[in-house]
């Protein structure tokens, strides 16, 4: 999943005002975040196996520090503590936002679970669960419908400012689904370490425009 996630965030966004866009759709893209990471350093493994599901060509054979139900539980915990004592907002605001925040990251696993084979890890060598939407072009509708009504309350829940609140959202959008549409339907990176470097590159950018685009708009 890609876009599924980012609805979260931008559902999240539209429930807490005071959480910025680009700190919700880094919470909610946590996991992924730090994956990549991770196979530089050689922590984590996968292999680049097309085939072996119909839209996503990856084995995830070991991850078990990004990915495993206790490590996602972790980074849950990591992220919740880091808002509440980072974040600018009031007290109360912050404690309920790191709550929020630490769930969105968390969802990320949930949504995992949906779509991926039976790779993922509950402890980080197993068991290991997933019930496999990925084998399905279903998974497309789905995630598609979840990002559509992701986008719809978070349209809204804010106004834009200016033209960068306006336009620079919808490319930000047209970006995101773009790139996930392009997954399934385009050959996979040549090797590990494009894969690692790309997912490093972009999935950073993400929240950082995501922080961008929700300074340029307002609250309804």
């Amino acid at each position: 999943m890609f876009v599924g996630h980012e609805a979260i965030g931008l559902a999240g966004r539209a429930k807490t005002p005071w959480i910025s866009l680009g700190t919700w759709l880094m919470a909610v893209q946590f996991l992924d975040l730090l994956w990549p990471i991770f196979l530089l350093l050689g922590w984590e493994h996968v292999r680049i196996a097309p085939g072996i599901t119909k839209l996503c060509p990856f084995d995830f054979y070991d991850y078990p520090i990004s990915h495993s139900l206790v490590g996602a539980l972790g980074w849950s915990v990591v992220f919740a503590v880091g808002y509440l004592f980072l974040g600018r907002s009031e007290r109360a605001l912050r404690s309920r936002g790191a709550l929020l925040l630490g769930a969105g990251v968390f969802s990320h696993w949930l949504l995992d679970l949906i779509v991926h084979r039976r790779d993922l890890p509950i402890l980080p060598h197993g068991p290991y669960v997933g019930l496999g939407l990925w084998k399905s072009t279903a998974e497309l509708w789905i995630e598609g419908a979840l990002y559509v009504a992701g986008i719809a309350l978070y349209l809204r829940a804010t106004r834009s400012r200016d033209a960068i609140g306006r336009w620079g959202l919808w490319v930000l959008l047209v970006l995101m689904a773009a790139m996930w549409l392009s997954g399934p339907f385009s050959p996979p990176p040549s090797d590990v370490r494009t894969l690692a470097w790309g997912g490093l590159v972009v999935g950073w950018l993400i929240p950082l425009w995501g922080w961008w685009v929700d300074r340029h708009r307002a609250r309804v």
